[in-house]
This record gives C-alpha cells, sequence and structure tokens, in this order.
C-alpha cells in the first residue's frame, strides 16, 4: 500500500524474515520525483511504528522543499513484543538476558532488508548506508554501525539506552566504566577508526535516575561518556553532534522536536 503526503511516498512492505523468524513490517518513505541518475541515501530506522506516531511524512515533506543536497529513502524497521530481545548489542545480552536476539537483527538488517532494498530501489547507494534509532533501538542502531565499521556513516541516536550493561547496577561488583557494554565495545575498539558521524539526542527530563549523584540524569552522563570515549578513539567534535533539549522527555513528542535538526545535521544545505 502506498501512501502520498506531497514530495514524498510511504510503501508499506511486509518481509518475511528467516533469520527473526517472524514477518516484519517495513516503511519505506522516498521522494516521488528522483532525477535521473541520482542516487539517493539510505537511511534507516529501528522502531520503525514510531516514525509512523509523529507523522514522518509530513516531517519529510517539510524538510524536502528546503532544497537539500542529498535525497533520502528513509527505511522504518518495525518492532513487536519481541523487541527487548531483538535490540541491544550484539552477541552481549545484558545482566537480565534481554537483547539474546540483537544478533539476529543485525543479520536481518544486513544479509534480508538491506538486500531487498537494493533490488526494490535500484536508484539507491549501494557504498554506504546511514542508520538511527530511539531508546533502546538507537542503541542498537550505534552497536550495528559500531560493528559493521565502513558500510555505515551517519548514525543517529535519539535518547539511546547506553546504560545496557552486563552485571546489575545493584550487585557489589558493579563497575559503571566496564559493566555498561556499549561503552566497554568501543573502548576494547583498536585505535582505527571507522567513517561515522554521530548524532546524538537527549532530553533534560528522559528520566529521573542518577546513579553516581552527580545531579545530572543516568541518560545524559551515559551519552556524554560515550561521546568521550568516541573523541579518545580519535573522533572530533566535527564528527559528533549532541542536541541536548530542555524539558525533553523519553517520549515521541520530544524526538519529533529533535528530527529535523537531525535531518538538517546529516543531509541539510
Amino acid at each position: 500500500m502506498r501512501l502520498y503526503k506531497k514530495n514524498w511516498e510511504k510503501e508499506k512492505i511486509q518481509l518475511k524474515s528467516s533469520n527473526l523468524d517472524r514477518i516484519v513490517d517495513v516503511d519505506f518513505y522516498f521522494p516521488n520525483k528522483i532525477p535521473f541518475g541520482q542516487k539517493v541515501e539510505m537511511l534507516l530506522f529501528n522502531d520503525g511504528q514510531i516514525l509512523e506516531e509523529m507523522d514522518f511524512l509530513s516531517i519529510l515533506s517539510g524538510f524536502y522543499r528546503k532544497k537539500r543536497t542529498s535525497l533520502l529513502v528513509v527505511i522504518g524497521i518495525h518492532a513487536n513484543t519481541k523487541r527487548v530481545q531483538e535490540y541491544g548489542t550484539s552477541g552481549i545480552p545484558n545482566s537480565n538476558g534481554q537483547g539474546s536476539l540483537a544478533q539476529k537483527h543485525t543479520q536481518f538488517v544486513l544479509h534480508e532488508l538491506i538486500p531487498f532494498t537494493f533490488q526494490r530501489y535500484p536508484f539507491i547507494d549501494n557504498v554506504q548506508a546511514n542508520i538511527a534509532g530511539f531508546s533502546l533501538g538507537g542503541l542498537s542502531a550505534f552497536d550495528i554501525a559500531w560493528e559493521q565499521g565502513r558500510f555505515f556513516n551517519k548514525v543517529g541516536v535519539f535518547s539511546g539506552s547506553f546504560w545496557w550493561r552486563s552485571r546489575d547496577v545493584a550487585s557489589p561488583n558493579y563497575n559503571n566504566e566496564t559493566d555498561r557494554i556499549m561503552l566497554t565495545k568501543i573502548n576494547q575498539t583498536s585505535n582505527m577508526i571507522q567513517p561515522h558521524r554521530f548524532f546524538f539526542e537527549c532530553g533534560t527530563l528522559d528520566e529521573t535516575s542518577d546513579r553516581n549523584k552527580n545531579g545530572v540524569i543516568d541518560s545524559i552522563d551515559d551519552t556524554q561518556d560515550i561521546i568521550q570515549s568516541l573523541l579518545q578513539k580519535g573522533y572530533n567534535t566535527n564528527d559528533i553532534q549532541y542536541h541536548e533539549i530542555l524539558n525533553g522527555k523519553h517520549d515521541v513528542p520530544t524526538w519529533k522536536d529533535a528530527m529535523p535538526v537531525f535531518l538538517d545535521w546529516g543531509w541539510g544545505k
């Protein structure tokens, strides 16, 4: 089924995944006019059902009218009741055993969804892709890009779940530096960096937890620690955009407010 809104179209597909052993609902958002011969960038989104909630078609229509430098096909991957198992860090479940299917989700994206997309939309650039997500889907997006190196370029993380940890925070042996899984993955990666660019969004009301009692909520602290680790690996401030929203919450309206900023950052003039 196709939906239209001014300069953008939306096509809904149900894709059978052998990796995830389920039917995955996928939304494809694309310009309805593409100049002949022009390559179009791919932007994958975990939690594609959230794009529907924020009327992403209208956001893209407004973005397109501003005469951007790049054209996009945005692919919204819907999560289902297995979300907390399919998202996370590939190959490393958290302390509660969640994220057990994260590697399967990565395989679905790489070996099922992306080849299907190239076949269906041959005008898409097949050299590099971009990926983003919300909350746990944001952690998953970052992890996929980090693990897959040069194939992914721009990475967007909205209220990312960088607290995801291998040991329960209540454990007497908990170590804030080594038990946060994604932070440890970055720190244990060799100093040879990949050509990524990163966009991080946090709201000052994302949560109320303050693990280390420093007056800064954990979601902001965790994101800033990720950023510092990236800088230590050799990325510079031009590679990283941090967008903090005063009174922003862990919800769709906040992420909707941040979305035009993200699109302008990645594909603006």
